[in-house]
């Protein structure tokens, strides 16, 4: 088995993940390790959710660390954010690693759950890196 050791998840969760990675069903876990289904159930719902906070932990850090950082709020559409990530960027003397549609692809597949019909819903802070990556974070998941 592999360690959970210095990770966020438990070396349950870590288990019940790898067993479940080799195919075999919440019931057979179950058997396998003297519990119940609803408590695998249970520790691979808490294992996923230790696992979107890491997710969601990284982006924050990769847009902290970013040298170009900039809020956005709410009721901003998407042709203005790409448009300000574009100015900033200049400002900086940085080239966008993407074209103007790849970037707007890019942010409304990342910001999906924070728009409603071409506009942002909440605040979000944009990074972007020496390399023209740019990295966003949203408070909602």
């Amino acid at each position: 088995m592999v360690s959970a050791e210095s990770t966020t998840l438990t070396a349950r969760q870590v288990e019940v993940l790898e067993l479940r990675e080799q195919g075999r069903t919440q019931r057979e876990v179950a058997e396998q390790l003297g519990t119940t289904d609803s408590n695998i159930s249970a520790i691979e719902r808490a294992a996923e959710q230790n696992i979107e906070k890491a997710r969601r932990t990284l982006e924050l850090v990769r847009t902290v660390r970013s040298p170009i950082q900039f809020s956005v709020t709410p009721g901003t559409s998407f042709e203005e954010l790409v448009a300000s990530v574009y100015e900033h960027a200049d400002d900086a003397g940085i080239k966008i690693a993407h074209c103007r549609p790849e970037l707007y692809t890019h942010l409304y597949g990342v910001l999906e759950n924070a728009t409603n019909q071409n506009e942002l819903t909440t605040t979000i802070d944009v990074g972007i890196t020496n390399d023209g990556e740019v990295r966003v974070y949203t408070e909602d998941a």
